[in-house]
């Protein structure tokens, strides 16, 4: 893989058999990612993208072809070594939250760092840092039911960047947010995210974040119909 790509995809397919019937999902991606970029990916509902963006963070095994993280194939991996290596590398922003509910804001956020083996004082510290960075300084203590839907999002995004991972995957993160909200979170993204050795993928329909990217992959039916220039 060159040095310079994050992510290397190369046909990438992924069949879900749905009681009988079978539903292609990925039919052959080949995609590359660049350190220091983002990419966006958008098509309709359905053609594949949280799929791909799933195989591309190791949440999900493709059934056929490969794809390396940095230079590492994930699929090759151990579970306990595709877990760490996860851990230390990959954030993840889940369309559907995921926050624990027990657990406060702060809590929720520090979560990779004490998989990282950060002391729960420090991991919960940095967590709350990060929570006044996307506006929720004052929620810190917040359980998931007492925050509204987009603060719920932002929760999920500061637990994605805590750890400052190399490759941050997001799966809608400004759906739940207003414009200005919005707009400040890809800030953020943009800003903890795109250095020289690190890569943001992003999938969304929200045409009001498209200036943001650096690329733009069209998906339709489990398949790269183009890759175009953003800027």
């Amino acid at each position: 893989m060159a040095t310079d790509i994050a992510v290397d995809c190369k046909n990438l397919t992924k069949v879900y058999d749905t009681g009988g019937d079978k539903v292609v999902a990925l039919g052959g991606i080949d995609l590359q990612i660049r350190l220091g970029e983002l990419m966006m990916l958008v098509g309709p509902s359905g053609c594949g993208k949280t799929t791909l963006i799933s195989v591309i963070a190791g949440i999900l095994n493709q059934d056929a072809g490969t794809c390396e993280i940095f230079g590492q194939n994930l699929l090759t991996m151990q579970h306990r070594e595709k877990l760490k290596f996860r851990a230390a590398n990959i954030g993840f922003v889940f369309q559907a939250y995921n926050l624990l509910p027990s657990l406060t804001a702060a809590e929720n956020v520090s979560i990779p760092l004490i998989l990282n083996g950060i002391k729960r004082k420090e991991a919960e510290k940095r967590g709350a840092e990060i929570l006044e960075k996307v506006g929720l300084g004052s929620r810190t203590r917040s359980l998931p039911s007492q925050l509204s839907g987009g603060q719920q999002q932002r929760v999920a995004i500061a637990r994605a960047l805590v750890h400052n991972p190399k490759l941050i995957v997001c799966d809608e993160p400004t759906s739940a947010l207003d414009h200005e909200t919005g707009h400040h979170v890809m800030q953020l993204l943009k800003e903890v995210a795109l250095h020289k050795d690190r890569a943001l993928v992003i999938v969304t329909h929200d045409a009001r974040i498209f200036g943001f990217a650096d690329r733009i992959a069209k998906m339709d039916d489990g398949r790269i119909d183009s890759v175009v220039d953003a800027k």
